[in-house]
């Protein structure tokens, strides 16, 4: 009787533990992958408890660790704040030292002390695409400041002579290229000409960019606007203060050479717009053209802005707002085309006789024209009474509303007895010089606010095309056109032995640009 008693008490301990083991591989069965090796290895073995003890200790370790970084990424992130507040006081000392020395009293000890301008291959900026091949060399020693309407550096002029570069700054500082142009490789040096420039416009003139508080940091208003070589005689545009505070863009001229030019006036007039007395109570030496064009050894062509006095623009009597011819040598002249705002580019196409004119519009409606050469009567474009863009701040401005009464820029030329432009841009790509490539019907127009070039085609005698033509978006209407990014302000551009040399004003350097 025991020993059966013994039997079915083994067997019901045996049923329990199966139930048990049973139980535990159901429990097993609900963790996922990562539980089951934490029951494996530390609840369902006891000879596990050490590695459980160690694996505590490598996760303090952890711990200990990221704590460890926290504390040092505090202290990186509290030394870059405080090297920040550093750099900014530096700042703020630099901008409380250098207005203390404006760019032209810079640019002008330059050239007192007759320093080379010394610039480098930039290869970090240079750069290929499918158009164009583009080289820039920047400024490494004695970098020019004085800016036309950018911040610091300076704004300049190219030009070519015996083939060596040229160059003029805004300040009036003239240069040429050490060697010839071909032999330019990873340097470039520029060796001052000594002239009597400012005998016309100087540091009284640069001065007076800050007079009402104008920031030199806006750039100067009052600069060199051009220069052009043309059988050893070099011609400059400059912005003339006829009388006090009464400004003109005038012309000088004079024998060209490297080592010493004596400038005399070409073309000036007492006619002036003044900074504070003026019938549309508005001033702005930046609107003032200046681009020089030779056409032969007896005549050239000049443009002139408005200055903001929009009123001279429809005035055919008027020195303002025009296209001029000039004679060289009995200094008269004769207008050639009117209604023009600020006329930055000139092309001559000398075989079909014909202008191209790039000019900047308002707030939009930067402009080129075809100006047809030879007419009986002097081609008008329209400004101040037709444009496609707008005054600035627009329509709805209550401060523009005599502004609109007065000149209210409509939206067609032609319908009021004005000439279409060929191509228009808007918004305004702040247009600056035209030229005409050495295939036929094709040019490129630099830009500065867009920071572009924009290759174009125009065939002078297709007469099926239509005028305007918009460009949006770097696409015209119904002309071939390709907008191709440099990245700064271009601020002048030449054509020369199948290359573009462009001035780049954001850094002052100088791009070399190859067409492929």
């Amino acid at each position: 009787m025991k020993f059966i008693l013994k039997i079915i008490i083994g067997m019901f301990v045996l049923i329990l533990g199966i139930n048990f083991l049973l139980d535990l591989s159901f429990i097993n069965n609900q963790f996922d992958k990562s539980n089951k090796e934490f029951i494996s290895k530390y609840l369902t073995s006891h000879k596990n408890t050490s590695k459980l003890e160690n694996k505590i200790k490598e996760l303090k370790k952890e711990r200990n660790k990221f704590r460890s970084q926290k504390i040092l990424l505090e202290e990186v992130y509290t030394d870059l704040k405080d090297d920040n507040i550093e750099i900014k006081f530096k700042s703020e000392l630099f901008d409380k030292i250098i207005q203390q020395i404006d760019p032209y009293e810079h640019d002008l000890n330059l050239k007192k002390q007759n320093r080379n301008l010394e610039y480098s291959l930039n290869k970090e900026h240079s750069f290929t695409n499918n158009k164009i091949n583009t080289k820039i060399f920047s400024p490494e020693n004695n970098i020019l400041l004085y800016g036309i309407a950018n911040q610091f550096p300076a704004s300049g002029y190219l030009e070519i002579y015996k083939n060596k570069l040229i160059l003029i700054s805004a300040s009036g500082i003239l240069a040429y290229s050490n060697t010839e142009i071909e032999k330019i490789k990873n340097n470039l040096i520029l060796k001052q000409v000594k002239t009597n420039i400012d005998k016309f416009i100087g540091e009284d003139q640069f001065k007076k960019s800050r007079i009402h508080n104008f920031d030199w940091l806006e750039g100067g208003w009052f600069s060199i606007k051009d220069i052009n070589i043309y059988n050893d005689r070099i011609y400059v545009s400059y912005t003339r203060e006829v009388e006090e505070n009464c400004w003109n863009t005038s012309l000088l001229h004079g024998e060209m050479n490297f080592e010493l030019i004596i400038f005399e006036n070409l073309l000036t007039s007492e006619e002036c717009v003044n900074f504070y007395d003026n019938i549309d109570s508005e001033f702005n030496a930046h609107q003032s053209g200046g681009r020089i064009i030779n056409i032969n050894n007896e005549k050239l062509f000049f443009s002139t802005g408005d200055f903001r006095s929009r009123y001279r623009a429809q005035d055919q009597d008027s020195i303002f707002s025009k296209i001029i011819e000039v004679d060289k040598q009995s200094k008269n002249y004769k207008v050639i085309s009117m209604g023009h705002r600020n006329p930055q580019g000139l092309y001559l196409n000398k075989e079909e006789k014909f202008l191209l004119e790039a000019e900047h519009g308002p707030e939009g409606g930067d402009e080129i024209n075809l100006i047809k050469l030879n007419e009986n009567e002097i081609p008008n474009y329209g400004w101040a009474i037709s444009s496609y863009g707008e005054h600035y701040g627009g329509k709805n401005a209550p401060y523009n509303k005599k502004k609109y009464t007065k000149y209210p820029l409509h939206k067609s030329h032609k319908d009021f007895g004005f000439i279409e432009p060929l191509i228009y841009f808007n918004p305004s790509i702040g247009i600056s010089q035209i030229i005409g490539l050495n295939k036929i019907n094709k040019y490129v127009v630099a830009s500065m606010k867009d920071e572009s070039l924009y290759f174009f085609d125009y065939n002078y005698n297709d007469t099926k095309l239509s005028t305007p033509n918009k460009v949006t978006n770097g696409k015209a209407d119904n002309i071939k056109i390709e907008r191709v990014h440099i990245g700064e302000r271009i601020r002048d551009m030449i054509y020369y032995d199948n290359r573009l040399y462009l001035y780049l004003e954001d850094t002052a350097s100088i791009a070399v640009v190859t067409l492929n």
